[in-house]
């Protein structure tokens, strides 16, 4: 009888064990050896008939078996659940240039205090081109597998990652010496080859082509039902393991850590290597560069960290990224296309961009069809025209430009010349639309007038805009598509074609309309559905407890971005207390300059801005202040150092402050709450002490701040 629980016969269970055996072993075999010793027949069968075992015969059905990575698809209409990241996975300061290596390890060897002749031991691997992921296992067993998401946050998509058959479901080794909690990070892949079988299956099966390796994988994690994410030849690498909690081993570096992974049966991509000091590791660089098209993934740099972890602890991070790891990225590969028109858009902050739109050409992996040009004075240094021939580069391999003039546009227009232009850049006439350059060999002009709405552009520099925040179209739009957008409250449930649909019914006129946006009122639009009504909805609703200095960042006040934001959420205690703020009070706040202070100011002097605030207030949206738990130990105070540290780089010393909460001036004034007094101290030392200030000595600051006691 199916899914009996008698046990099974000793031969039963002895075949069953045999199965599993081979099927890991050619898992083993072909995503880390790269090799077949079967055929996909000869796995499929044998696949089915262990699961035709462990159906009879439950008890058969370990949780590492190979039949196990398949789990039951997400219902209709809900989507994966979002998980805080421990660790928030930042990002990657990218170099491009040799000297600007150099430059970065100066950097770290004066905030050290390391001499010269001490050279640095950095861990080094290729950066591949996949999708980032965490691995989280408790005891062992595979219990969470996170996106990256924004860094902060990420989606749990365990379901899927535990398709990729080269991610161990059980850690190996004795389950006394494994860690208790342990957090991989790695990257995602299909190698160039498998994915082009997988697109030739697809082909045969009447599927559409993928464009590339990355954007397949991508899309593979982001499905609902793990069966198809079964299909994709994935693979995973690890490259990091930011959480070892338990266990017998303890790395202090990254080559350890390395050898501790692979021994817990983590897969590895074997081209991780120890470079002793810069210039080793550019010798790596050109030598990974040379042979990118020989090994089998995408790639486009190469990644180095400081392989002792103490020395990456005393670094630490910005707010954005770590300050011990760069990555050196390769030279952006290069196409030629034509340049098919050049169009003015109009940002959500008013400012004309030109874009380009080109013949569609694929480029390292990618088929580029428009790109933007920055500005006037950048269309003009390259000489454009339409039905130039131009270069194309993805810059670090990601960001599509324009980089020069491979052959202008000569003579008369091809005949099919008005054929070629983009049916996006027509009215409903089949006219050209206003801010668009399409004339066979035409120069540019930025526009005297706004291409959206017609009003007198204003010119500051380089920069040309739009001051007519509340009647330009695009400008309305563009502000409530980064209020919902990921750099904004995150709704996922709607993109910029939807919210421009939104606003072409009179649903919306600004973000403040989202929240009061009702089930039947979008059931009215084309291609809205129940679900779809629903989700956004109940999206919406979710979304209305917004954390303090996010919420700042959504509303697009020139200036003020994420780091602002949080900048400003830390400063005051509430939006009352911030609105309220004078120039004087946000001046003195380290890392606003005048500029961005003065467009701060007059965002919040709009009463049309405070309008829609309030209207979000009254559709229920409440801010989530930081809590005082958040506050260091030198919370709000600020702190100058005079004299020398025997025991602390000043750079390091600043992070420390910042850390703890507080902020470094130069300049002893009213305002100082704390001077540090190392050796030989100068005229700060007096000035304090005229003002009554307190006063500590490195050995005060360095307990203040937490760091251990050092001996005289």
């Amino acid at each position: 009888m199916a899914g009996s629980k008698k046990a099974p016969p000793a031969k039963v269970r002895a075949r069953a064990a045999e199965l599993a055996q081979e099927l890991h072993a050619a898992n083993h075999a072909y995503y880390l050896e790269g090799g077949s010793p079967i055929s996909d027949a000869q796995y499929d069968a044998w696949f089915r008939e262990l699961l035709a075992l462990e159906r009879e015969y439950p008890v058969l059905r370990g949780p590492d078996s190979p039949t196990q990575r398949v789990g039951a698809p997400l219902p209709e209409g809900t989507s994966f659940a979002k998980v805080a990241h421990a660790v928030p996975m930042l990002s990657i300061e990218s170099l491009f240039e040799a000297e600007q290596v150099r430059d970065f390890e100066g950097k770290i060897r004066r905030f050290l205090n390391v001499p010269e002749e001490e050279l640095l031991a950095f861990s080094v691997e290729p950066k591949f081109d996949g999708v980032s992921a965490a691995l989280i296992y408790e005891d062992g067993e595979l219990v969470r597998g996170l996106t990256r998401g924004d860094g902060q946050v990420g989606e749990d998509i365990l379901a899927n990652l535990r398709t990729v058959r080269n991610i161990p479901l059980h850690l190996k080794g004795d389950p006394g010496d494994l860690p208790s909690l342990l957090e991989v990070r790695g990257e995602v892949l299909i190698a160039r080859d498998r994915f082009e079988e997988f697109n030739q299956r697809r082909a045969e099966e009447g599927l559409p082509l993928l464009a590339n390796a990355r954007n397949a994988t991508s899309g593979a994690l982001r499905r609902n039902d793990p069966a198809e994410v079964a299909r994709y030849p994935l693979e995973f690498y690890s490259y990091s393991a930011p959480r070892v909690e338990g266990g017998s081993v303890q790395p202090e570096t990254q080559s350890a850590l390395f050898e501790a992974l692979t021994a817990w049966g983590l897969p590895m991509s074997g081209y991780q290597e120890v470079a002793q000091g810069i210039e080793a590791c550019l010798q790596y660089h050109a030598r990974i560069e040379a042979a990118r098209d020989e090994i089998p993934f995408e790639m486009d740099g190469i990644v180095a960290k400081l392989d002792r972890f103490d020395l990456r602890q005393r670094l630490g991070r910005t707010a954005r990224a770590t300050r011990w790891q760069y990555a050196h990225k390769f030279a952006p590969r290069e196409e030629i296309s034509t340049l098919l028109a050049i169009e003015v858009q109009v940002g959500a902050k008013g400012r004309l961009t030109p874009r380009a739109h080109v013949a569609p050409v694929n480029v390292g992996g990618v088929v580029v069809r428009h790109t933007t040009l920055h500005n006037e004075d950048n269309v003009q240094k390259l000489n454009l025209h339409p039905g130039d021939r131009v270069f194309l580069k993805r810059a670090g391999d990601v960001i599509p430009q324009i980089t020069g003039v491979a052959q202008a546009a000569q003579g008369s227009a091809p005949e099919d010349w008005e054929e070629r232009r983009p049916e996006s850049l027509l009215d409903a006439e089949s006219a050209l639309r206003p801010g668009v350059i399409a004339g066979y060999g035409q120069a540019f002009v930025m526009p005297d007038e706004c291409p959206a709405c017609g009003t007198p552009v204003v010119r500051s520099g380089k920069y040309v805009t739009c001051p007519n925040v509340r009647g330009c179209l695009p400008q309305r739009m563009g502000r409530t598509i980064h209020f919902a957008a990921r750099a904004g409250i995150e709704i996922e449930s709607i993109g910029e074609k939807g919210v421009a649909q939104l606003f072409e019914a009179g649903l919306i006129s600004d973000p403040a309309d989202l929240f009061t946006l009702r089930e039947e009122d979008l059931l009215q639009l084309d291609r809205w559905g129940q679900k779809s009504a629903q989700n956004l909805v109940r999206e919406l609703e979710q979304r209305k407890s917004i954390p303090f200095g996010k919420f700042l960042a959504s509303l697009a006040i020139p200036g003020l971005g994420e780091t602002v934001g949080d900048l400003l959420a830390g400063h005051f205690a509430s939006w009352e207390d911030l609105v309220q703020a004078d120039a004087e009070t946000l001046e003195h706040i380290d890392g606003l300059g005048p500029k961005t202070t003065a467009q701060v100011l007059a965002w919040f002097a709009d009463e049309q801005n405070l309008e829609m605030v309030e209207r979000m207030w009254a559709a229920g949206v409440t801010l989530v202040y930081p809590s005082a738990e958040d506050a260091g130990t030198l919370q709000g105070k600020r702190v100058v150092f005079t004299g020398t540290l025997e025991h602390t780089t000043r750079a390091e010393a600043k992070k420390l402050v910042e850390e703890a909460g507080g902020k470094v001036s130069s300049s002893v004034s009213s305002k100082t709450h704390v001077l540090v007094q190392g050796g030989k101290p100068g005229s700060k030392a007096k000035k304090a002490e005229e003002l009554g200030l307190e006063v500590w000595d490195e050995a005060t600051f360095r307990a203040r701040v937490g760091l251990p006691e050092v001996d005289a």
